[in-house]
Parts: structure tokens; C-alpha cells; sequence
């Protein structure tokens, strides 16, 4: 028996349309990314999950909001989907940092679970929750369908970890995971872990 994770990344927010690093800051969706959030939502009617969880923050329990109407349910919540804190670097871009220390930039460049930015939460730590996560909602749906709802760096790590690829490579192997759209992971019951699909785009003509 096999669980469908459909995982999706909230929409656009103020800070990601400048390409701020939002972590645990609770940040308001863009018009863009309220529109996406609703395209999702057509997205789930016209391809029904048993159950939608999401991460505590706002972004991501609004981007679920349209499915969740569209289905009739109510969402679960899960802490452990919440994004990585990214210290010093929260509502920064990555080339401000640099600008300010260069050195500790190259670094985390280099590999970015050896050199975290300063302050950031251990990203092995967070690949580790957010798999635990994963594992938990695939064994609560035995054999269903869940959409989860969450963040961009968490959901890189995560695949990294569930597919048995070096977390220091996140950043190359998964460049983005693209607002609302879905990523598709097959969870058998003797835990094993196959990705069936990136990033699809919930609307025809999207990129």
C-alpha cells in the first residue's frame, strides 16, 4: 500500500517578491501569491486529497485555505512543517548579506548545511524534523491522498533526506520548488520513497 504526499510551497510573499529569506517570520501573502493559493485550490477540486496539512504559519494555512473550501476539509497543523530559521539572514537577501560579510557568504554558497547562516537553525536538524513530519501524515493516511503545505528550503532538505541525496546539495539539486505549485512523493508502507514529480504548475500556461 502506497500514500500520496502532494507537496506544495505556500505563494508568494512580500519578502520572497524581493527575494528576502522568509524562515519562521510570519509574512503576509502578495496579491500574486493570494492568486496562487486559489489556483491551487482549483487544482485540488479538480484532483481531490483525503486530508490537507500545512505549517503553523500563516502563509502557508492560507495558501491551503482555497483546497481546504473546495474540499470541505479542515486542515492539520503541524509544527514540524514550519520553515528553517534563517538567523541573521531573516528578511535579508542573500546579496546584502554578502556585502556585509563575504567571507561567511562564499561559505554558506560552498555548502550550505556545513556553514549555516549565523543564528540559522541546524539545517541536518531541520532536514530531520521535517522527514519525521512527512513520515508521521504518510502513516496517518494509510493508502490515501494528502496535500502539505509548507516552505521552499524545509521541503529541499526534506527531499534530500527522503531520497537519500547529500543534504549539502539542496540548494544545487533543488534549485526551487515554485510557489503552489505540486510535487508529488509515493510513501509505501515499508518506507520507501519514490518522487514521482517536480513542480508541477497547477494551471495550464504557468512556469
Amino acid at each position: 500500500m502506497s500514500t500520496t504526499l502532494l507537496l506544495a510551497r505556500h505563494g508568494q510573499t512580500v519578502w520572497h517578491a524581493e527575494n528576502r529569506y522568509a524562515g519562521v517570520s510570519d509574512v503576509a501573502l502578495t496579491d500574486v501569491g493570494r492568486a496562487q493559493a486559489a489556483a491551487l485550490g482549483r487544482w485540488v477540486a479538480a484532483h481531490p486529497v483525503d486530508a490537507i496539512w500545512t505549517s503553523p504559519l500563516s502563509r502557508a494555512v492560507r495558501t491551503a485555505r482555497p483546497a481546504c473550501d473546495a474540499l470541505g476539509l479542515t486542515p492539520y497543523r503541524e509544527p514540524d512543517l514550519c520553515e528553517c530559521d534563517f538567523g541573521v539572514v531573516e528578511g535579508r537577501t542573500l546579496a546584502e548579506f554578502a556585502a556585509e560579510d563575504p567571507m561567511a557568504a562564499e561559505a554558506f554558497r560552498a555548502d550550505p548545511v556545513a556553514h549555516p547562516f549565523p543564528g540559522a537553525e541546524d539545517p541536518v536538524a531541520a532536514a530531520a524534523r521535517g522527514a519525521a513530519a512527512l513520515r508521521r501524515i504518510a502513516t496517518a493516511h494509510p493508502g490515501g491522498r494528502v496535500l502539505v503545505v509548507a516552505h521552499n528550503t524545509l521541503f529541499r532538505l526534506v527531499l534530500c533526506e527522503l531520497l537519500h541525496i547529500p543534504l549539502r546539495d539542496y540548494r544545487r539539486v533543488f534549485p526551487q520548488l515554485r510557489n503552489a505549485a505540486v510535487t508529488e512523493l509515493r510513501v509505501t508502507s515499508d518506507d520507501s520513497i519514490a518522487l514521482v514529480s517536480l513542480n508541477v504548475p497547477c494551471e495550464p500556461g504557468e512556469s
